[in-house]
Parts: structure tokens; C-alpha cells; sequence
């Protein structure tokens, strides 16, 4: 009698155990998106490992809503990427016919990146020109003439504000806002934040449709951005972007893609390094880039 009690205890052990690795095999399957988004970051990961440096990705399909997202709400010191939504910001304030009033300025207005204001201290610029060069040609000048038009680094963040983006902190002008130390919020995002942003003031409501054209035509006619997030989309797409460098090796990039059919992609790839006096790596944000669309496009 002993013995078969034994026995039966056996097997009903047996079958709760077997029960159990059942229900073990069904939560995994059921877990399966939490497995690839695993798989999908380790992707970012190696490349972090790859070139030593932290990489923040957030990428939207806004055709499918499908995102890739990587440190996606961890702060990057934004550095110039910051000029294509304070000129967003310029357009909001001001209409087509007074971006043709003339900005002067003189030789102690210079910082330590003028590419084309430096020529033209003597006549001024318009607002149209400053644009073009702070996005085009990434003017650190034109940069804080247009801060300077809309209120200053606090102006620029109650706009910021106005169309949902309460995470990035615009704090100083060009170019100290480049000098971020690990840990401080002041001049940096996240790279939800920014792509976000950008998607408002080109497809989104902050600006009328011809103010959206002319937003879209400087970031398209961007003469820094070819060996970042233009070197990794595919071959044939249509980008528009800017990008920016800053302390500790700090490069980035902010885009708006389009496929040859389909509605356009927003994409923020950020990156920074351990050590101050780091270098940057435009490859990391190319290759980078081209996971982000290895994954949107399986």
C-alpha cells in the first residue's frame, strides 16, 4: 500500500511539473516583442561597444508608427542640432515678408564659427539669410542672432514649451552651450524630445504649411550632414537634417527622411564619449543609421 501511494505521488509530481514547463513555453511566446526589442538594442550596444562611445536613437515610421528607440530618453548635449527648431521657432514669431528685414551686426558679435556671417558684417542679413546660414552652414553667429530674435535661450524654451517639448533646456548661446559636462540638463535632450520637435515644426501643427516648405528646403539643402545620417539611409531617400557636435565627443543628428514612396521617417541619432576632449565619429552615426533602417524595413 506504501509503494503505490509513493507511486501516485510520483506521478502527480510529475504532472505539475510538466504543467509548469507548459506555461513557461506559453510566457515566452507571449514575449516574443520583448525578445526582439532585446535583440534590437543589442544591435545598438555592439556599435556602442564598436566605438566606444553612447549612442541614443529614436527613430518614427509615420506611416506604420513603427519606432526603434535605443537610450531613446536619455539626455545628449544637442549642440547645433538646436538651430533647426530655433529657427522653427523664428518662423512661428515671424511672417515671410518681415524674414526680409535686415539684421546688423558687428565684428564683436563673432564667436568662433562664422562661415558666412563673418562676410557680411558690413551690410547685415536678413532673417531669411541668417536661417539659411545657421541650418545650411551651421553659423554659430547666425545661430545666436536668431536666439537673440526670439527671446534668448528662455524665449526659445517657452516656445519649446508651447508645442509639447518640456525636455530640452535651452540655457546659454554659441558657443558655450556646447560645453556639457556628464549630468547637467542645461543645453541637451533627449533624442525622443528632438525628433519629436522636429516632426512638429515640419509636419506637425506648430507651423503653416509655406513656413513648413521653407523649414524643409534649408534642412534638405544642409551642406554638413553627408557623412552622418545621409551616408546610412538607402540608397535613392530623401533627407533633410542638421546635425551638431559638442563636448566629451558628442556628434549627433536630426532628420526628416523620405522613402521614393511612403510618408517620411523622423530620426534622431545621438552620441557621446567618456573623456572631455574626446573626438567625434561621423561612421558610428552612419552605421548607426543603417541599423535604425535594417530594422524598419524587414
Amino acid at each position: 500500500m506504501l509503494q503505490t501511494m509513493k507511486f501516485s505521488g510520483t506521478l502527480i509530481l510529475s504532472f505539475i511539473l510538466l504543467v509548469g514547463c507548459t506555461n513557461a513555453e506559453t510566457e515566452s511566446s507571449d514575449s516574443e516583442p520583448r525578445e526582439e526589442k532585446t535583440s534590437t538594442n543589442d544591435v545598438f550596444r555592439q556599435l556602442e561597444d564598436e566605438y566606444d562611445a553612447r549612442l541614443g536613437i529614436y527613430a518614427l515610421d509615420t506611416g506604420t508608427n513603427q519606432t526603434v528607440k535605443h537610450r531613446e530618453d536619455e539626455r545628449f548635449a544637442y549642440g547645433s542640432t538646436h538651430k533647426a527648431l530655433s529657427v522653427g521657432v523664428l518662423l512661428q514669431q515671424n511672417n515671410l515678408n518681415e524674414l526680409d528685414q535686415t539684421i546688423t551686426f558687428t565684428y564683436d558679435d563673432l564667436v568662433n564659427y562664422n562661415p558666412i556671417t563673418e562676410k557680411h558684417v558690413d551690410t547685415g542679413m536678413t532673417l531669411r539669410e541668417i536661417s539659411d546660414a545657421a541650418i545650411r552652414h551651421s553659423d554659430n553667429t547666425a545661430a545666436n542672432l536668431i536666439l537673440e530674435q526670439i527671446g534668448g535661450p528662455e524665449g526659445f524654451k517657452e516656445a519649446l514649451r508651447k508645442i509639447g517639448d518640456d525636455v530640452t533646456n535651452p540655457e546659454r548661446i554659441e558657443p558655450e552651450l556646447n560645453e556639457v559636462e556628464p549630468g547637467e540638463t542645461q543645453d541637451t535632450s533627449t533624442p525622443e524630445a528632438l525628433a519629436t520637435s522636429l516632426q512638429a515644426f515640419t509636419t506637425g501643427d506648430a507651423l503653416p504649411s509655406e513656413k513648413q516648405d521653407l523649414l524643409i528646403d534649408w534642412l534638405k539643402r544642409n551642406t554638413t550632414g553627408d557623412a552622418l545620417i545621409r551616408a546610412g539611409v538607402p540608397e535613392g531617400w530623401e533627407v533633410g537634417d542638421k546635425t551638431g557636435s559638442a563636448s566629451y565627443g558628442t556628434r549627433n543628428d536630426i532628420a526628416i527622411i523620405w522613402p521614393p514612396n511612403g510618408d517620411p521617417i523622423f530620426l534622431a541619432v545621438l552620441s557621446s564619449r567618456d573623456q572631455k576632449d574626446a573626438e567625434s565619429d561621423d561612421e558610428l552615426i552612419e552605421k548607426a543609421t543603417e541599423e535604425v533602417f535594417n530594422i524598419l524595413t524587414k
